[in-house]
């Protein structure tokens, strides 16, 4: 909404303007994405009933300029960060292999790696699924045997980082997609959607351990091979 605070800050700006009018208003500021015409069009039936400002709109315009200037200051300065972030981290060792596992982008890597270290520090991927909170808990009383759920006890943002990895390489990778179809599919004791994303972190946490300590590229043929075979003591 950059361009639409940039050019018309107030309602009154988009009084009695059509669509295009206001598109091609908007499309004079160079880096920033032009809203969809249904989005103006809203805007514009929602500016016919605003009451807006109608006093001191020259100091009303004056701070929403500031204020927009001062976004695009934070925008320029968090992709140079980026930028700093990948080109650090692509100086590590476990950068060259966890690349190889398609799904996984340099911005999940990033934030792993800064989560994890390195994972040279391990010795057993439980401790990193530990970290994480993705040990499982039974919540059981006396002699009622209770369900199972994760412990939540580790770190919750690398927590969170791995459930945004698992989505992707759900739809982009292969023996993942494949993996979760088995979980949720399998006859006996069949996992829910979410249910089969925290079993894929735990998954992906062995997987990543795995090829970064035995510096092995990412084998997707070999993680299909081993659903298979779990397909197959099942049936």
């Amino acid at each position: 909404m950059g361009k639409v605070l940039e050019w018309t800050p107030l309602p009154a700006d988009m009084a009695g303007r059509t669509v295009e009018e206001l598109l091609e208003v908007y499309r004079q500021s160079e880096g920033m994405k032009c809203p969809q015409k249904a989005k103006i069009q809203a805007l514009i039936n929602t500016a016919k009933d605003s009451i807006g400002v109608t006093e001191g709109t020259a100091m009303a315009r004056f701070e929403i300029a500031a204020l927009v200037r001062r976004y695009r200051q934070l925008e320029a300065e968090i992709a140079a960060l980026d930028a700093e972030l990948k080109a650090l981290v692509q100086t590590t060792m476990e950068y060259q292999w966890l690349k190889t596992v398609d799904g996984l982008g340099d911005a999940t890597i990033i934030d792993l790696l800064a989560e994890i270290g390195s994972f040279a520090h391990y010795r057993d991927p439980r401790q990193l699924v530990k970290l994480a909170g993705l040990t499982l808990k039974e919540n059981s009383s006396g002699q009622r045997k209770g369900q199972k759920h994760i412990s939540k006890r580790g770190r919750k943002r690398l927590r969170s980082v791995l459930f945004r990895a698992v989505i992707p390489l759900i739809r982009h990778n292969e023996a993942f997609r494949e993996l979760h179809e088995y979980y949720t599919t399998r006859p006996v004791n069949p996992l829910t959607g979410k249910q089969s994303i925290v079993a894929l972190c735990r998954k992906l946490l062995n997987v990543l351990f795995a090829i970064c300590t035995k510096k092995q590229a990412f084998d997707a043929e070999r993680m299909k091979q081993d659903v298979l075979s779990q397909v197959q003591r099942a049936a």
